[in-house]
């Protein structure tokens, strides 16, 4: 296996994001909010980078293997002042062909990371879909642990999906 590299995503790295995003978003409508169709005409994900947040929390990461983006993670984080406290680890995507190498798992580290090195930022939240279970079982390696879960959350081709909620301490 190629040496793995995990950096945030800078502006010239977008081209990349979307053809993963649009590939996984495809491969796997059950594990997303987002549906592929519309993301597919979607033309900047400029706003995830953070640029404009010098106080952190806001910002993608890119997991790159032999020059190829092979997985990336988000967070967000809201600007409310009652809850600049909280950031979101959202569109957590790994390529189908580097499942299993530990590529999430380098992901979810360097997220919290980051999130810790942000100002302020004491919590972090996901969803998952429930029956994702070996996304269950990384965030819960990671410390994450289930605050909830919404019954049907998401449905796909007719099908509803439960999404458990979870989140960690930094």
């Amino acid at each position: 296996m190629a040496r793995l590299e995990i950096r945030r995503l800078v502006p010239a790295d977008l081209p990349a994001y979307k053809s993963l995003r649009d590939e996984v978003l495809a491969a796997h409508p059950e594990a997303f909010t987002s549906d592929a169709a519309p993301e597919r005409s979607h033309e900047s994900y400029l706003s995830r980078l953070g640029l404009d947040r010098p106080e952190g929390g806001e910002f993608t990461l890119g997991a790159w293997q032999a020059g190829c983006l092979v997985g990336a993670v988000s967070c967000e984080r809201d600007q409310r002042p009652k809850v600049f406290h909280i950031g979101h680890v959202i569109g957590m995507m790994v390529r189908s062909d580097a499942q299993g190498l530990g590529v999430g798992r380098a992901l979810l580290e360097a997220c919290l990371a980051e999130a810790r090195a942000a100002r302020g930022l004491v919590m972090l939240t996901l969803t998952v879909t429930s029956g994702n279970a070996s996304a269950v079982h990384l965030y819960e390696r990671a410390g994450f642990t289930r605050c909830g879960r919404l019954e049907r959350a998401i449905c796909v081709d007719g099908v509803y999906h439960a999404k458990d909620q979870m989140t960690r301490s930094l």
